[in-house]
């Protein structure tokens, strides 16, 4: 099933029923104990005792401040961090491999939210498989959470709170002995089935542990938790990974585009069914493929704590935090590619025009690849902090915060953390088509094409490798100052450094061998396994129609790169196919310096409790970032649509610096206007920092250039940071015990977007082999055609053999090899390179939504909210790619609507999370100005426990219970980039308390 839309009918109906058979089996206990006479008193945890707390914890704070307490030691709403957060209003969560990663509040997306534990700046690292990481945004997944008491949301900002988040800062905590003197321990087993497996259901284990004790009179203290996590899953996607090209206008003429009716003619002539008008947009894909993906992650965390306090007015506490996610994945897909020659299609009406089917013949030989990939990413945190807390006085508090905190993502495998081999058949005579018209992209081939182990020889290979790391050092000083006064209570005070160092590092050592190497012969053919592609798109409309291409063949990864290697020397001859240097190396070094003053204000207005906290805080930042230059020596024309950069083994830094200073205002008021009822005002300033890609010291250009040009990258150090002014008025009616509804609204101003200007350049002096003489001549001697095939093999066998390089034929008998471009002869090879500047500004805004009740002593409970979020900058799909545009990415209206049980051990929760669609890019792998749209999703999540006795507790849970899936479009909601499905996954489990 997939939510396009909330579908509130069937909501309630599942959570009446499961609530229902609750209730039943809920009486029936009650009625059984009815004789019972003697009470006692009830600590409240569980279900209820969180939402008690948290709503405690949003009602006494200043500003727009939402939380989520841990239920009980060792067990939090959600085994994932990010999967509780999208349970607040106005956050949701980005899911990957189909667990929470990342988070968006109201509006703005990971990079835009700062996350802390216990308030200070944790190191963020993560990859990407193409390039280098540039993001900020912290991952949830690296961390479980038995270990965690809470995280706040701070929604508005506060001049005591550190900055960097524009949408929020997020703080987690973690659990101080001292603040629950005592033994407390607790320990969990749980047993996952993840249906998401390609291969089936898997099994796999999770253990947790938490340990919590004061000694000498409390004045001593040590927690310890730990947790491993293991995880076999899987998805299926379908997907266009280069890309829509365009978007053309219905009257432009160029490579991609439509032929044009000819003068006099019809749509008949050029097999083209409702054709897109002159003024009408559309694209075209580069490729289509179907990618089967299985993933093993692996989860390591664990969590220190010992705090003294040798007299009631000081305390000290060192706390160390580690944790290690491991991912590997391996990758089987099937994907056939266009080069716009003889093409047949319909297209749904414009403006924006669709494709309904789009059909390519090939008279000449044409690959259907089918590729094997394998993926390796390990990421390891470490973080070691020292707090000292002393009440000076009755009136003086200070406190002094230290922590080194490192975090760091490679690969310790031979391929790198990403790393592709493809082998491909060569077809001849046959047309390859996809329909559109449904969710899923439907590919076929003509009748008679087919594929079978001996037409498979191998052709290219990518084998890349990244590295992140970060290392923070922070310390930071607090104080605060109580005055004895009837209006100001206190001041705080503070000052902060920051030292902030991130290297991002990545090179890819490729094999341009696309057309093909060696023969089909080579390969033995047992290494060819037969899949079916239907089957794992069950949930998708149209993945059972009869046409569907339904077959492909997976490989064994590692014995497919011990043959290419033994054959062809593709790793050197050792297995190690990595790069022994890194070509793109971005090292920043960022320091900050901030200082805060704020007056916490208290006083009546006609009678009823107000308050005021007004501050104001001082950033500096300097910026010193170098990048690794690599230095371009030539060109290669590798296969018909593939030409590549080639690189020396020189290299050199370059180095640029920058600084910038904010002055951060902050004003929060609050007033009890009637009895439990509170109104809420605030105004502040925040920023967000560029991502590190936007202020790298250098310029780079990419490996992989087409007939068209090739791309490139320059980054500013001196950008300035995302500049936001923000307000927010709210009112909350606390009506009783763990109750509350609430309506907010929150407008920013943002200033500071970066935008992506473009300047076109020759670096290296760089010519390409497409457009040269020897081309022209090929073109002239075989009568003007152009099919690059031909063409090719004219150059191969007629131009200097100096300037070219064969490396066989395949199995259609045409060469296979590079044509290396020529100095003085080949055109000037030129490059878009993209240039970061401050431009932009926008606004949004947005409301709140929230109801939060419980059913008196009933035990039955209900937590229903809605965000909508709006912006002034909308992307206009109208306009060709060739129109510059900026839009508000991440803005979506969404919901939660959560019904619970809570009483005599027994607890239910189920859970429908919801997010409309939204604008995630402005760009895509086709280029910029090519929108992608991510579909509403909406998803199920069922939990139930019961405490046997006092310490025992078993459970169960299931995530996405209705199997929902993924999907991403580009202009035209035919226009799929991805459709990923993932499927449920559920566990069971005890835990006993100590």
């Amino acid at each position: 099933m997939k939510s396009k839309a909330m579908r509130l009918g069937s909501v309630a109906s599942t959570m009446s029923l499961i609530l229902a058979a609750v209730s039943a089996g809920s009486a029936v206990a009650q009625d059984a104990g009815a004789g019972d006479t003697e009470f006692e008193e009830i600590t409240v945890t569980g279900i209820r005792g969180s939402l008690q707390r948290a709503m405690d914890i949003k009602r006494s704070n200043a500003g727009v401040v939402d939380a989520i307490s841990a239920e009980d030691m060792g067990k939090f709403p959600d085994t994932n961090l990010a999967e509780s957060l999208q349970r607040i209003t106005g956050v949701s969560i980005d899911r990957v491999n189909g667990e929470g990663s990342k988070v968006t509040v109201r509006g703005f997306g990971p990079d835009f939210n700062l996350v802390t534990l216990n308030g200070r700046q944790m190191p963020v690292s993560t990859l990407e498989e193409t390039t280098a990481s540039s993001s900020r945004s912290f991952d949830f997944a690296n961390l479980a959470s038995e270990g965690i008491a809470g995280v706040e949301v701070y929604k508005t900002g506060r001049a005591s709170i550190p900055t960097g988040g524009i949408g929020s800062t997020i703080n987690i905590k973690t659990t101080r002995p001292l603040d629950a003197p005592g033994m407390k321990a607790s320990i969990g087993a749980k047993a996952l089935a993840d249906t998401s497996e390609l291969d089936g259901t898997s099994y796999n284990p999770e253990f947790s542990g938490i340990y919590s004790n004061t000694f000498a009179e409390d004045k001593f203290g040590v927690a310890v938790s730990g947790s491993y996590q293991k995880r076999e899953s899987g998805f299926a996607q379908a997907s266009t990974p280069s890309g829509w090209r365009g978007a053309y206008l219905g009257s432009e003429n160029n490579w991609g585009t439509l032929p044009q009716i000819p003068d006099g003619g019809t749509e008949e002539d050029i097999n083209v069914i409702n054709r897109p008008g002159p003024n009408d947009v559309y694209g075209v894909q580069q490729s289509l493929g179907y990618v089967f993906t299985s993933i093993d992650r692996e989860r390591i965390n664990g969590q220190a704590t010992m705090q003294f306090r040798p007299v009631d007015t000081f305390t000290a506490t060192v706390d160390y935090t580690y944790s290690k996610h491991k991912v590997k994945t391996n990758r089987n897909d099937v994907s056939v590619w266009f080069n716009f020659g003889d093409t047949s299609s319909e297209w749904t009406d414009g403006p924006v025009a669709g494709p309904v089917r789009y059909s390519e013949y090939f008279a000449g030989s044409k690959d259907v690849s089918m590729g094997g990939g394998k993926f390796e990413v390990n990421t390891e945190m470490n973080s070691i902090g020292l707090n000292l807390d002393w009440q000076a006085t009755d009136r003086l508090h200070l406190e002094l915060d230290v922590h080194d905190s490192s975090s760091l993502s490679d690969s310790g495998s031979p391929y790198g953390t990403s790393a592709v081999v493809s082998t491909a058949a060569f077809l001849s005579d046959f047309t390859q088509s996809i329909d559109y018209s449904r969710d899923f992209p439907v590919l076929s081939l003509s009748d008679g094409a087919s594929v079978s182990p001996a037409d498979l020889l191998t052709t290219g290979s990518s084998f890349r490798n990244s590295l992140m790391r970060t290392d923070i050092k922070q310390a930071q000083f607090n104080g605060s100052y109580d005055f004895d006064t009837d209006f100001i209570k206190s001041v705080d005070f503070g000052a902060s450094y920051t030292e902030n160092k991130v290297r991002s590092a990545f090179s890819n050592a490729q094999r341009d061998t696309w057309g093909g190497v060696g023969s089909a012969a080579d390969i033995p053919d047992d290494i060819f396994v037969l899949q079916t592609i239907s089957d794992k798109f069950s949930q998708v409309e149209g993945h059972d129609d009869p046409a569907l291409f339904n077959e492909f063949y997976s490989f064994d990864f590692d014995r497919m790169v011990g043959l290419i290697d033994s054959l062809y020397d593709a790793c050197g001859g050792d297995g190690v196919c990595i790069a022994d240097d890194f070509t793109t190396d971005r090292r920043t070094k960022e320091k900050s310096w901030a200082g805060y003053v704020q007056v916490n204000s208290e006083f009546d207005i006609v009678d009823r409790p107000a308050r005021l906290v007004a501050g104001m805080r001082y950033e500096k930042t300097d910026v010193d970032s170098r990048a690794l230059v690599p230095i371009a020596v030539g060109t290669q024309w590798v296969a018909n649509n593939e030409f590549g950069v080639i690189f020396s083994d020189q290299q050199d830094f370059t180095e640029l610096t920058g600084s910038y200073e904010h002055w951060l205002p902050s004003v929060d008021f609050d007033v009890e206007f009637y009895d439990n009822m509170v109104f809420r005002a605030s105004y502040s300033e925040t920023f967000t920092r560029p991502g590190y890609n936007h202020i790298q010291g250098g310029q780079t250009v990419n490996q992989i250039f087409r007939v068209d040009g090739g791309d490139g990258s320059q980054g500013d150090p001196g950008l300035l940071p995302f500049s936001s002014k923000n307000i927010d008025l709210s009112t909350e009616w606390y009506y009783d015990d763990a109750s509350y509804v609430s309506v907010g609204f929150f407008h920013k101003k943002v200033s500071n977007f970066i935008a992506s200007s473009e300047i076109q350049a020759t670096p290296f002096d760089l010519v390409t082999p497409y457009g040269g003489k020897r081309y022209n001549d090929a073109v002239a001697a075989l009568g003007g055609s152009t099919d690059l095939t031909a063409i090719r093999n004219w150059i191969f066998a007629n131009a200097d053999p100096s300037t070219v390089e064969i490396l066989g034929t395949d199995s259609a008998g045409n060469t296979i090899g590079n044509i290396f471009g020529v100095p003085g002869e080949d055109p000037t090879l030129t490059f878009d390179i993209t240039v970061p500047i401050n431009e932009r500004s926008a606004k949004l805004h947005g409301w709140e939504f929230a109801l939060q009740h419980t059913f008196g002593d009933t035990g039955f409970g209900a937590i229903l909210n809605y965000t909508i979020v709006r912006g002034d900058v909308d992307f206009d799909i109208t306009q060709p790619a060739s129109v510059a545009q900026f839009a508000l990415v991440g803005l979506s209206d969404s919901a939660n609507i959560i019904g619970f049980y809570d009483k005599n051990g027994l607890q239910v929760r189920v859970a429908y999370n919801w997010r409309d669609k939204f604008l995630n890019s402005t760009s895509s792998a086709a280029g910029p100005n090519n929108p992608l749209f991510t579909e509403a999703y909406g998803q199920f999540d069922v939990s139930l426990s019961y405490d046997v006795t006092d310490g025992l507790t078993v459970f169960a849970e299931a995530i996405n219970l209705t199997n929902s899936y993924n999907r991403v479009h580009g202009r035209h909601v035919n226009e799929v980039n991805y459709l990923t499905q993932t499927g449920p996954r559920y566990a069971i489990g005890a835990r006993y308390k100590f």
